[in-house]
This record gives C-alpha cells, sequence and structure tokens, in this order.
C-alpha cells in the first residue's frame, strides 16, 4: 500500500569533514537531539535515457534508516524544495502503484538502476518546547555509483547538507536554520536532488546524460494557470520577437508537458487534476484547428481527433465532480423544512456509483496504448512541428488573424441562439456557442506571449462570454440529472417534491443567464475588443 506525504527540504553543499554548527539559538527550536549516524543505501531507477529525471521525478528503493523501501518523489514547487515523496513496502522490482505513475513518462521503455547512492548521515532532530519534531538536518557523505555507464564504472564522491520539515511544519523555519548553515559555510546546492548531482557528475564525458538531467518544466511559478503558460512560451521563444510559427510551437509544447505532469495528479485523484488535464488538451486541440493556417492539417487533424478523444474521456469523471458539487450546493442551501425523504443520502449513492465508474474508467483510458501512442505522437510533432509557409510571418501579422476568426465563429453562434425562442433548441445553440467561446478563448490566451495586452484583454472578454454560456449550459445538465433523481425517488416510494424544487431552481438560473447574456455580449463584441488585435 503506497503512502504519501509532502516533503519540503533544502540542500546545501558543504566541504569535507564539515560538521553542524550548534542550531540550539535557532528561535522556536528547544531542543536539538543527535540522532548519530545512519547508513542509507539506495538505488535509483529511471529508463536508459532519463525521462524521469529530465521530469525532476525520482524512482528509488532504499534499505537503512526507518523509512526503508521504495519512492517516488514527484515535484511540486522546485524553487521552493517541495514534493510528493509517495512510499511502498521494499520488493524486489518496482511496485507496480507507483510505476503507473509515471507511465506518462517512461511508456513503453524499461526501468532499469541507473545510480547507486551511498550515504553516510550525520542527524540531529530540531524538536519544540513541547518535544515535537520540527525539522531534520543533517550532513551526509555521499557516494555515486554509475550503473548504466556503458564501459568501466563512473563514481563520485561529496558531501551535503540536508534540512527536511517535519509533517505540518513552519516553512520559515528553514530560512532560520539556513542563516546558520551559510554562517557555516554552507551554501545552497545547485543540484535539485542528489540525482541529479550524481548525474551530472558521473556522466561520460560526452556530458549527454547530465545535460537530460535539467528540469523540463519549472514548477515553482505562483502565475495564474494562463500567466504561466504565457511566461512558459516566452521562455521557449527567447528574447527576439520569433516567428508566429515559433510562438504556436512553444505554445503547443506547454500543453503537451502539461497534460505528461498531470498524468500522476489525475491517477492520484487529486483535486482539480482531471479538470487541469482537460484544460490543456482542449487547448492544445483548440490551438491545432485555430491555427491551421500555420500548421500543415494532414498532420495535424488526426492529432486533434485523438486530443478531441482523450478530452472526452476525461470529461467523464470532471463532468460528474462539477455536477455533484452543484447539486449538494443547491441542497445545503435550502431550509430543513424542504428536504423531504433521504435527499442527501440519494445523492451520495447516485454520485458514488457514477464517480466510481468514471474514476476507473479514467485509469484504464490513462493506461490504455491509445493513450500511450497519443503521447508519443505528441512528441513526434514537436520534434519536427509540421510548419507552413505562413508560420515564418511575424507573430503580431499571423496571430490576430485567427483570434478575429474564432471571434467572427462566436458571434454568428451567439446571434443565432439569442434570435430562438427559449427551449431545447436554443439551449443546443447556446452550448454550441459557449464551445465556440471557449476555443476564441484559448486562441487568445496563446497569443498573450507574442501580442500582449491587446490579446490578454481579448482572451478576458471571451472568458466572460464563455462563463456565462457555461453556467447556462451546467442549469441543462443539472436538470437532466435532477429529472433522473426525481424519477429514482418515486420509484422507491420516496417523495420527489426536493427534486422537483431544485429543477425549478435550475430552471430560473438558467433564464437568468439567458437574459444576462445580451449584456455580456454586448460588452465583448465592441469594436475596441477586436480593434486592439488590428480587426
Amino acid at each position: 500500500m503506497a503512502e504519501t506525504k509532502r516533503e519540503i527540504e533544502r540542500k546545501y553543499d558543504v566541504g569535507a569533514g564539515a560538521v553542524l554548527p550548534d542550531l540550539s539559538g535557532v528561535a522556536g527550536v528547544e531542543d536539538v537531539v543527535d540522532r548519530g549516524v545512519v547508513e542509507l543505501d539506495a538505488v535509483y531507477w529511471d529508463t536508459p535515457d532519463q525521462r524521469l529525471a529530465a521530469g525532476s521525478i525520482t524512482l528509488r528503493r532504499r534499505t537503512g534508516g526507518d523509512d526503508a523501501g521504495w519512492h517516488l518523489k514527484l515535484p511540486v514547487s522546485l524553487a521552493e524544495g517541495v514534493r510528493d515523496e509517495i512510499h511502498a513496502p521494499l520488493s524486489d522490482g518496482v511496485p507496480r502503484a507507483l510505476s503507473g505513475l509515471v507511465r506518462s513518462r517512461v511508456r513503453e521503455a524499461e526501468l532499469v538502476p541507473v545510480v547507486r547512492l551511498r550515504s553516510a548521515r550525520n542527524l540531529r532532530h530540531l524538536l519544540d518546547a513541547e518535544g515535537a519534531l520540527l525539522a531534520e538536518v543533517s550532513i551526509d557523505g555521499v557516494r555515486a555509483e554509475r550503473l548504466d555507464g556503458g564501459t568501466g564504472t563512473c563514481t563520485a564522491e561529496w558531501a551535503e547538507a540536508e534540512v527536511e520539515l517535519a509533517d505540518g511544519g513552519d516553512p520559515a523555519l528553514l530560512d532560520k536554520v539556513e542563516k546558520k548553515l551559510k554562517k557555516a559555510g554552507a551554501r545552497r546546492s545547485s543540484a535539485p536532488s542528489k540525482l541529479a548531482r550524481a548525474l551530472a557528475e558521473t556522466a561520460p564525458k560526452s556530458g549527454t546524460e547530465a545535460a537530460r538531467t535539467e528540469p523540463a518544466t519549472r514548477s515553482g511559478k505562483k502565475a495564474g494557470k494562463s500567466e504561466a503558460v504565457a511566461e512558459t512560451v516566452r521562455e521557449a521563444v527567447g528574447e527576439g520577437p520569433g516567428t508566429a510559427g515559433d510562438h504556436i510551437v512553444a505554445y503547443l509544447r506547454a500543453q503537451r508537458d502539461a497534460i505528461v505532469s498531470l498524468d500522476p495528479a489525475v491517477r492520484r485523484d487529486l483535486p482539480d487534476s482531471v479538470h487541469q488535464m482537460r484544460v490543456a488538451t482542449r487547448r492544445m486541440r483548440s490551438a491545432l484547428k485555430s491555427y491551421r493556417k500555420l500548421l500543415d492539417r494532414t498532420v495535424t487533424d488526426p492529432v486533434g481527433d485523438e486530443l478531441k478523444w482523450l478530452a472526452g474521456e476525461l470529461g467523464v469523471d470532471r463532468d460528474q465532480e462539477v455536477l455533484t458539487e452543484r447539486l449538494t450546493t443547491r441542497i445545503d442551501a435550502l431550509p430543513r423544512t424542504l428536504l423531504l425523504g433521504p435527499v442527501r443520502g440519494r445523492l451520495r449513492i447516485w454520485s458514488v456509483a457514477r464517480r466510481a465508474g468514471s474514476r476507473r474508467r479514467t485509469v484504464v483510458v490513462l493506461d490504455s496504448k491509445r493513450y500511450l501512442t497519443l503521447l508519443d505522437t505528441l512528441d513526434a510533432l514537436l520534434a519536427a512541428p509540421p510548419l507552413r509557409p505562413a508560420a515564418s510571418a511575424p507573430p503580431e501579422k499571423a496571430l490576430p488573424k485567427a483570434a478575429l476568426k474564432d471571434y467572427a465563429r462566436l458571434a454568428a453562434r451567439v446571434e443565432h441562439a439569442l434570435q430562438l425562442p427559449p427551449g431545447k433548441q436554443r439551449d443546443l445553440a447556446l452550448h454550441d456557442a459557449r464551445k465556440a467561446a471557449k476555443r476564441a478563448r484559448y486562441t487568445g490566451e496563446a497569443a498573450v506571449p507574442a501580442l500582449g495586452k491587446p490579446a490578454k484583454r481579448f482572451a478576458k472578454q471571451m472568458k466572460a462570454v464563455q462563463s456565462v454560456l457555461g453556467d447556462h449550459q451546467d442549469s441543462v445538465v443539472a436538470r437532466e440529472a435532477l429529472r433522473a433523481l426525481a424519477i429514482q425517488a418515486h420509484l422507491a416510494g420516496e417523495s420527489a417534491f426536493t427534486w422537483g424544487l431544485l429543477y425549478g431552481q435550475e430552471e430560473a438560473a438558467g433564464a437568468d443567464r439567458e437574459r444576462e447574456l445580451p449584456e455580456v455580449w454586448a460588452e465583448a463584441s465592441r469594436e475596441k475588443t477586436r480593434a486592439a488585435l488590428g480587426g
């Protein structure tokens, strides 16, 4: 059974023979307990081309100490030294519970031992006034041995200090301890992990393996998700303006990286993970469609079809999660006198049954040959982007055209929907308009790194339209679910009153969004929204 803990630690380079300074004077530390020297023996596993190391992921089998077993470390924030560490009991081979979590990177490749690290850990415990553990501080004497070095065995030795917060510890303590360590001559390690340093220092002279240990993505950004994507694209394009093709390929690469990185979070059922992976999938598909003038459709259209499939499969779980949250919120807002029958219990049973099936289905999809083939296809597409001649144009010329074309599609759909009388046909038309608004928003967001504020304002307006239309569609879906729940309650001999009441509330909510749409659309369709993009 795998267990997970949040690891927050910092590493420091120290000289050979270094000792820990007196840490008893650190604010908040009442006692420093010498835990002696612990001998640790860890073998790190990876693919022959080091795909895990490229993603700042470590997988090891370690003996010694009080946490012997298999450890998988997934980055949360590299800049702040935060990782999720997942433990599994000792076994000869990689546990299935851990191999599944790295499948989006490993795929069909074999996991093999790459490095052995033997460490003599001189350990101290920092305790508070009540004797509770605040942090572990150690100096490790490390010997690295390369296990996949081809001819001969490469080795390296070094010493490093490490400070790891206890569960629930205050990160401010790290700064206080760091001051003491720096005064004693320690300096922050340039390597993000022991494995990264070992691979770099034991690499063959060509240095190719060392190059692959650089993190593929930066996880320390605190900006919003769309801002983080924009910054990633800017970094990929470089200081120059680049071409339109450069920007689109960098944007597509950021979405591919997001899909791969979110895969283990989805498998672990972490909050919002399915939604974020689905968004990355949709963004990538949207870009392939919106920027068809820049990309060869004979190559990208089949990829778009597979991305549509993946987004649809992820939607099974995500849509159920959103629907359950919406209905729960409605029920929580009702006074007790209007809750007739086992309303909460029926919703819970209905939701668990549907969610359990969707969760199993999602994991099956992520383990499927079709999904792994899609990931390989995305890699191949980005390695040799199928750019058309128009992609060589300046981004400020080519990118606005795609955004304005998507805007025109949205305008036609909104105007068509508003001309229809309330009812099923209008609901369907508004749903089509919602999808067009989302595509226009994503197209605007993709252009932000190149076009700046005009594209950002455009995307913001499109998001406002999408939000109104999305809430309307949520009300339509909720009504269908409430009708089904009312029928189930009736057949079970329960009162269907509350379900009917909630149905009426959702019907009113949908009507409210329909009345709101003209005003929101009038603001989004103002000439200055398009003029800033050159339309």
